[in-house]
């Protein structure tokens, strides 16, 4: 008996909204009360164990075992005043997600009963066991033994009755098997490259930062219907679904007013973000209808990732409290905009000097674009690698899809910088580099206008963008680990600066002045990106992806292709000269991607065939039915089936149609089972890359059911129902 279909659009349409828990203080006063920040560390740390610490987070100095210990005891102090009862290493498996083991501070007192205790080797390492994570062939099924690691800059955190602590994920013989461990490399990689450029601008400097500003886009359905649709439950998508008559053509969804129930759970989300000391700033309706976004302030790159994976686990509890289900799926819904999750990345000293940002005068702006200029050059050398780093089965239905940048990596600088880039290749290398309006003109001035935002238009359509102080790599999936995008790009730069100081030194070995030996280093690789990567039309023509591929950029659109790119010898070598990935690790997430690729779309295949079988097949022969009813009764009345003509049309339809659903479904059943049986994981990739192009065919005859059998006979929720409930 199928579901009552009515009955759970009443409930999404009847329910109330939830009142948001709104405290009474202002957001100042609560704003990082669940986090063991530097205000916590002063307070609850004594002034040994706090020095030591903050060496150990500002300058990477080890923790010895006594100072973990006076950790540990101020940790425990400020954790049991919040009623905290257990304790967990929190880390970022190559599940894309987060996991934990629980411990409780119990421990035998020595007297018939327990007392909490905490101290600093249960703070400093654990031992999960790692044979249930993907581990790329690193570890046996029976190699049980993992560690976690505490990862000293990122806060432990408190959520429910538990104390979170943030940890890398390494395998017993030491290799990574998260996604944190190789982005702290990239990052010290990057900060160990750009530090002696910097000091040619200014010696004091000691640390090169990189940011992150991440904006996660999502779907919200109601819960009821969610559960009615088993191809969202099991996949996070819609694998069949006929498009609403509205959708988002109106364009009236995108930053509209927001629906109550929906602004109550944005503001718990809120609340309960500043407690963990998250600095959500933005929250808005996207294009989609029932399509959001959130936004934080920026933030160092180890700390925002976190913060984002907390973020998503944080969504997915706080909605279904208020009746909903978010959806981080990329193309949750066909015929609508996909989420991504717009990684806007920069890089700073520790100075406060923004290095992707104009200067104040000539030398500052010399130091902007010695570093502008070699991020492109980086994107340049690695787009496919780029590519690769947010390629995923999801996300593949994505890109390129007129929501979303293309799946080609180029870069848009605007009209200003691209023509600051010709000149530069055409005047002096000596030539003044000032900001337009502080000093007066000279012939030949290359002027950068000091308002920069205001020059530089957006292009949507573009993957990698400069827009104004940052990059907006927009081509990464809303239910990514951003780590994998931002390992990937601070290694390439890091790569890119290491070789330009070093052709930089040759030049300044000649006696040349500094400006004159920067410039001389720049023009050839201005010259050799300018016409290359840097790209500001209209990237989802079919000429710009033929012209991209004149260009050398990399075209690639099938994932299993695209993962190969990790294990390129250009690739490994560029991971080897940074420290980032060992050649073991590369060849075992390459294994690691295409398993997770084959499952998901495997589990798609059988979600699609099941649903066809058991869903769709028997209620368009159950309107079936009723129509051959129809036309019999008919008959018998007036004996003469011509008047029935609309009927007859429909059954012949409805059986060519379940004739067609039928034949299509037991072909993707007999092909993923030939997939599954191939032992190669590269191999079984490219297989089930086939069989994911084909949910499309057996798509269309299903929504075309979906439009034939009468409204109440159809089993699931629709398109008009799952959108529009808010």
């Amino acid at each position: 008996m199928s579901i009552d279909r009515f009955e759970l659009v009443k409930e999404s349409f009847i329910k109330k909204a939830v009142p948001a828990e709104c405290p009474e203080k202002k957001t100042s006063d609560y704003y990082g009360e669940l986090v063991f920040d530097r205000s916590k560390m002063h307070k609850y740390l004594d002034a040994e164990t706090l020095k030591a610490l903050l060496e150990c987070i500002d300058e990477g100095k080890a923790l010895d075992r006594k100072t973990a210990d006076g950790v540990a005891e101020g940790m425990k102090t400020w954790a049991m005043e919040h009623h905290v009862t257990h304790v967990t290493h929190w880390f970022q498996p190559l599940t894309e997600g987060t996991a934990e083991k629980h411990d409780s501070l119990i421990d035998y007192d020595g007297k018939g009963g327990v007392i909490e205790t905490f101290d600093g080797k249960a703070l400093a390492q654990q031992e999960p066991d790692a044979s249930s994570f993907p581990s790329g062939g690193i570890r046996a099924t029976l190699e049980a033994r993992g560690y976690t690691a505490w990862d000293p800059p990122s806060p432990v955190f408190i959520e429910d009755d538990t104390l979170c602590i943030p940890t890398v994920f390494i395998s017993y013989t030491g290799e990574a098997l998260d996604y944190k461990t190789p982005l702290k490399r990239a990052l010290k990689a990057v900060s160990d490259a750009a530090v002696p450029i910097c000091k040619l601008f200014d010696p004091s400097v000691k640390k090169v930062l990189s940011y992150l500003g991440w904006e996660q886009e999502y779907f919200l359905v109601d819960e009821a219907l969610y559960a009615a649709r088993t191809d969202l439950m099991i996949t996070g998508r819609t694998l069949m679904g006929h498009n609403s008559s509205k959708n988002q053509q109106l364009d009236d969804h995108y930053f509209g007013a927001i629906p109550s129930r929906v602004a109550a759970f944005m503001r718990d989300l809120e609340i309960a973000g500043h407690r963990l000391g998250i600095p959500i700033k933005t929250r808005h309706n996207e294009v989609a209808p029932n399509q959001f976004e959130l936004a934080p302030i920026y933030g160092e790159t180890n700390l925002a990732n976190d913060q984002n994976q907390m973020v998503m686990n944080l969504m997915s509890k706080i909605a279904r409290k208020h009746g909903f289900v978010v959806l981080l799926h990329e193309k949750p819904f066909e015929g609508v905009n996909g989420s991504g999750k717009h990684n806007n990345w920069s890089l700073g000293t520790d100075r406060g000097t923004q290095l992707l940002a104009p200067g104040k005068d000539a030398k500052g702006n010399l130091q902007f674009l010695t570093f502008f200029v070699n991020v492109l050059a980086a994107v340049q050398r690695h787009n496919g690698l780029l590519k690769a780093s947010i390629a995923s089965a999801t996300n593949a239905h994505r890109l390129g899809a007129n929501e979303a940048p293309p799946a080609i990596v180029s870069a848009f600088l605007g009209k200003t910088m691209t023509e600051v880039l010709h000149k530069l290749l055409e005047l002096p290398s000596d030539t003044p580099i000032e900001i337009a309006g502080k000093k007066g003109k000279s012939v030949g001035l290359v002027e950068i206008p000091e308002i920069f935002v205001d020059n530089t238009d957006r292009n949507r359509t573009s993957p990698f963008a400069f827009t104004g102080n940052r990059f907006e790599f927009r081509a990464v999936g809303s239910s990514a680990n951003c780590a994998s995008a931002m390992t990937t790009l601070n290694a390439a730069v890091a790569e890119q600066l290491l070789e330009f100081k070093a052709a930089l030194d040759v030049e300044r070995s000649k006696g040349k002045k500094l400006q004159v030996a920067i410039m001389d280093t720049l023009k050839p690789i201005i010259a050799s990106i300018i016409d290359v990567v840097c790209f500001d039309g209209n990237g989802y023509t079919e000429e710009w992806k033929k012209e991209a591929k004149r260009r050398g950029l990399d075209v690639e659109i099938s994932v299993p292709e695209m993962i190969k790119t990790f294990t390129r010898p250009e690739s490994v070598d560029m991971f080897l000269k940074t420290g980032v990935y060992t050649e073991k690790e590369l060849e075992a997430r390459n294994e690691v991607k295409w398993e997770i690729y084959s499952k998901k779309v495997q589990i798609e295949a059988k979600a699609m065939t099941r649903m066809a079988i058991n869903h769709i097949i028997p209620a368009a022969l159950e309107y079936k039915a009723k129509l051959l009813k129809e036309v019999a009764l008919s008959k018998e009345v007036f004996g003469d089936i011509r008047a029935n003509s609309t009927e007859i049309s429909i059954i012949g339809d409805l059986t060519s149609l379940v004739t067609e659903v039928a034949a299509k479904a037991e072909a993707m059943k007999a092909a993923s089972e030939k997939a599954e049986a191939i032992g190669n994981e590269y191999s079984k990739a490219v297989a089930f890359h086939k069989i994911a192009d084909s949910l499309y065919d057996i798509r269309k005859p299903i929504d075309r059911l979906e439009e034939l059998v009468d409204n109440k006979t159809w089993p699931l929720p629709k398109y008009r129902e799952l959108l529009f409930i808010s």
